[in-house]
């Protein structure tokens, strides 16, 4: 289960029709809650932080985020209960699920078991299926965006998702280093091929505590991904 944080002067008492109970972790656009809705029904709100709900690109992006969580099957990710995108201060609900981020885990508890690894291939590669039934690719499929539930892996985060009709798979560069496809850190047209390149990724740091590119600066991992091998020794 992930550790919950107080709540602190800056945060509000309730969001929407929800009251917040405590924090439950944050993200480049903004901070995650555990709530309360009026029936005492646990909650996920998602709140994008104040001093972005200005910038139209990110109400545009978050907006984004509700629409296709919204469509993919609440088996494989977090159910979409509510949501207020056009506030003052943007917000997305969910339902709680009891879990624990992919990355938490292997830092607190080291890479997981193979057997594990093998199950968490399996649930990943249903979710991803659905995701792109819908006609989704979600962008940034990484370790922080798998959640290990008791009925298999959900994953989160839609902020970056894109239809694969069309254009609107092109964009400048936006995901995690390390975890995004040769053609994704190059601007190209992306397909649902890149979310299994970051599939086999994750799985990796799974397995191993480190992704297949190791870390370093976003300019550094980019040259890596395009121009050097995954290296894989330590996957069984």
């Amino acid at each position: 289960m992930r550790t919950l944080g107080a709540l602190d002067n800056n945060d509000p008492e309730r969001v929407g029709r929800y009251r917040l109970v405590s924090r439950l972790g944050a993200g480049g656009m903004g901070q995650v809650y555990l709530g309360r809705s009026a029936g005492g029904r646990a909650v996920a709100v998602k709140r994008i932080h104040p001093h972005m709900a200005a910038d139209a690109s990110f109400r545009q992006r978050f907006a984004r985020e509700v629409t296709a969580a919204r469509q993919v099957s609440g088996a494989f990710t977090a159910p979409v209960i509510d949501a207020g995108p056009d506030d003052e201060v943007p917000w997305l609900v969910t339902s709680y699920v009891p879990s624990l981020p992919l990355d938490e885990a292997v830092r607190d508890h080291g890479p997981l078991p193979e057997a594990s690894v093998r199950v968490l291939a399996a649930g990943l590669a249903e979710a991803l299926g659905e995701i792109h039934r819908v006609g989704l690719i979600h962008r940034d499929l990484k370790p922080g965006n798998v959640l290990l539930a008791q009925d298999g892996p959900r994953v989160i985060d839609f902020g970056i998702a894109r239809a694969t009709d069309g254009t609107a798979a092109t964009q400048s560069v936006i995901g995690t280093p390390g975890f995004m496809s040769p053609e994704q850190v190059e601007g190209q047209t992306l397909t649902p091929a890149s979310d299994l390149f970051a599939y086999g990724a994750v799985l990796a740091f799974a397995a191993t505590g480190t992704g297949p590119f190791g870390e370093g600066s976003m300019p550094t991992m980019v040259m890596r991904i395009v121009s050097a091998d995954p290296d894989l020794s330590a996957v069984p």
